[in-house]
């Protein structure tokens, strides 16, 4: 069985997973949710990717209902022990499969908590699942039960966030030689990703970012290639991820001279970054985060150039996306803790000039000040 943890450490997760239900009155919930699945039982897949779906009972007793093709994934890579299936044929609504399902656990009239903000529960599929269940029992939008769990991270799990952290600067470190007049993106990319394979670690949940010339402006991934120029800009954002959990970084590196619109971009960026690390801290809120990342930029003038949001929650995620809730925007409320592992991105993108400029790593909370998991430094990083 390939688990990534002790039993010991799945049997306290569902404990407070239990705990949470008997709080808020839930005879049991629908999981949906590829994150929720592995994180309380070590079920790993991209099978959610079809309908799928996780009951887990108010004693903690757990029944997963999947297609055929995941019977044998979820027996080797979780403790899930009670396995349905649903079969592919033509006309099939699983949800159907779900409710009868339900039926046989002596659910009919409880309260039902469903976990609908997740893709792993597609627009298509939930209202099916509604239509199936409006006169079954009492349910409720459990979305925030398990994604709140997950924020705070256990010893094993900041193990692997350091894990992970570690094979993200082994990336950097693999990607530097290559910048270089003449460089294809391409290569780059591949050096990065190998780098990540070589060190034990797994695919990102979402594809690295690599961006160059008016490109590096760009805060998504696109297809297409180019090859660096003597004078040239390079912004990326990756991932390390180790047994799913993520540690992210974002450079942008200048080639050649430094022009004086970068210089001051980078400037900015740094001092907002540290502006973030001082507030990201027990008795501040993540929107006290961001606060302290806009104050620095409105002082720089760069209030129209920056994001409404500098960095997000890490921990185990899955595709489309290694963002994780909650993240730092405005007066958002939710407080910094211990033991949250958090990405902040510094993002200045001046598009009249055609000039970019990123900094962000990955911080472990602590009672004090956050620790950077990077062993990397803040300097602007010059080819």
């Amino acid at each position: 069985m390939a688990l990534h943890f002790e039993r010991t450490e799945f049997d306290a997760r569902r404990d407070r997973l239990v705990i949470e239900m008997a709080d808020r009155k839930l005879d049991a919930m629908l999981l949906f949710a590829q994150e929720s699945m592995y994180w309380l039982t070590g079920y790993d897949t991209f099978g959610f990717c079809f309908f799928q779906c996780l009951v887990v009972k108010a004693d903690g007793t757990m029944v997963l209902l999947t297609r055929s093709a995941d019977l044998r994934q979820a027996r080797h890579t979780s403790t899930i022990e009670d396995i349905r299936l649903w079969t592919d044929r033509a006309g099939a609504n699983p949800a159907v499969d779900l409710r009868n399902l339900l039926n046989d656990l002596d659910l009919l009239g409880c309260q039902i908590g469903v976990e609908y903000d997740t893709h792993g529960l597609t627009a298509f599929n939930g209202r099916r699942l509604d239509e199936q269940l409006q006169t079954f029992g009492k349910i409720v939008d459990a979305s925030g039960v398990i994604p709140r769990l997950r924020l705070f991270k256990s010893p094993a799990e900041i193990v692997k966030t350091t894990r992970a952290a570690a094979l993200a600067d082994d990336a950097l470190d693999a990607a530097l030689p290559l910048v270089r007049q003449g460089v294809d993106e391409g290569k780059i990319l591949a050096a990065m990703q190998g780098a990540v394979f070589e060190g034990g670690g797994d695919y990102p949940a979402n594809e690295f970012i690599i961006g160059s010339g008016p490109d590096a402006l760009l805060c998504r991934y696109k297809a297409g290639r180019r090859k660096l120029n003597k004078n040239d800009q390079l912004t990326l954002e990756w991932a390390g991820s180790f047994h799913h959990y993520h540690a992210a970084m974002m450079r942008t590196i200048v080639l050649g001279k430094v022009s004086k619109r970068h210089q001051e971009l980078f400037e900015a960026a740094r001092d907002a970054l540290v502006a973030v690390e001082t507030a990201m801290v027990p008795g501040k809120t993540f929107g006290d985060v961001f606060d302290a990342h806009a104050r620095v930029m409105e002082a720089h003038g760069l209030t129209r150039h920056r994001l409404n949001a500098c960095g997000y929650s890490l921990g185990a995620r899955f595709t489309p996306s290694w963002m994780d809730m909650p993240m730092f925007f405005a007066g958002n409320p939710e407080p910094i803790a211990p033991d949250m592992t958090l990405f902040a991105h510094m993002i200045i993108m001046d598009s009249e000039a055609e000039t970019a400029m990123t900094l962000g790593r990955t911080y472990l909370t602590t009672e004090g000040e956050a620790r950077p998991l990077s062993r990397h430094d803040l300097d602007l990083i010059v080819r």
